[in-house]
């Protein structure tokens, strides 16, 4: 209730420039203060949003928990894992990331055809929280707009413990056309639930970022799935149809 009295007190006191300006961008911008501090409610989403994201980095993967049911049904993904075994050694060793291990590769290379012209992965990266509420709306719609387009794509891997690094090995295992893999970002204050999209056309053992592309803030307040399916579709036939296939 206290917070609720100090929210209106918040917005009422506030010129409507001021307002006009925090409407406008999720950053904390001309929060007011008391004395020097920030106010009561002010420092409470601070600490809610610091919490959230450090639950969106140390947080497992959990495939049916976190993409559901019907989503798994449909498009059954592979699911893998890098050579990081835990969350813990995974962010020590960005290193361990960028690889699958053993029975990952097996797995892939048994059940995921190779050629293809889109190749979708999944990996968890730095945020579950992103991938949990990005991935389930995103993953069908790429599905269907490379099928509008007359694309082979190829099935879907989720990566645990999984770094942007991971395409070059992607590239050698089934050599896509083109792979994308939705990845969650390191979260912030604003939101810990954006996902990014890394794109690698004909990725190999040696690229290294400067070959590869991203579209990022695929969250609610920024690129909201329908757009960002479209982005990453058409991102995705640029590098097809542009890029000669030496790059």
């Amino acid at each position: 209730m206290a917070n609720d009295r100090e929210a209106a007190l918040v917005s009422s006191d506030l010129p409507e420039i001021v307002r006009r300006v925090r409407e406008r961008t999720p950053a904390r911008l001309l929060v007011g203060r008391a004395g020097a501090a920030y106010r009561t409610a002010t420092q409470l989403e601070l600490r809610a949003a610091h919490a959230a994201a450090r639950d969106a980095v140390r947080s497992e993967l959990v495939v049916a928990r976190d993409f559901g049911t019907a989503l798994l049904q449909r498009w059954a993904p592979v699911e893998s894992h890098t050579r990081a075994i835990d969350k813990h050694q995974y962010l020590l060793r960005p290193d361990l990331g960028r690889r699958f291990d053993g029975g990952s590769l097996d797995a892939i290379r048994s059940h995921c055809p190779s050629g293809c012209d889109l190749q979708i992965a999944i990996g968890d990266g730095l945020s579950v929280a992103a991938v949990a509420a990005q991935v389930p709306a995103l993953l069908p719609l790429l599905y269907e707009g490379a099928k509008q387009r007359n694309w082979t794509v190829g099935r879907a891997i989720v990566i645990h413990h999984c770094r942007v690094g991971i395409l070059n090995e992607i590239g050698d295992l089934l050599g896509p056309r083109v792979a994308v893999l939705l990845i969650g970002e390191r979260p912030g204050l604003a939101t810990a639930e954006s996902l990014s999209a890394y794109f690698a056309h004909r990725p190999k053992t040696n690229h290294t970022d400067a070959d590869r592309h991203v579209i990022s803030n695929i969250h609610a307040r920024g690129l909201h799935p329908q757009l960002a399916a479209s982005r990453i579709l058409d991102l995705a036939a640029r590098l097809m149809n542009t890029l000669p296939s030496s790059l």
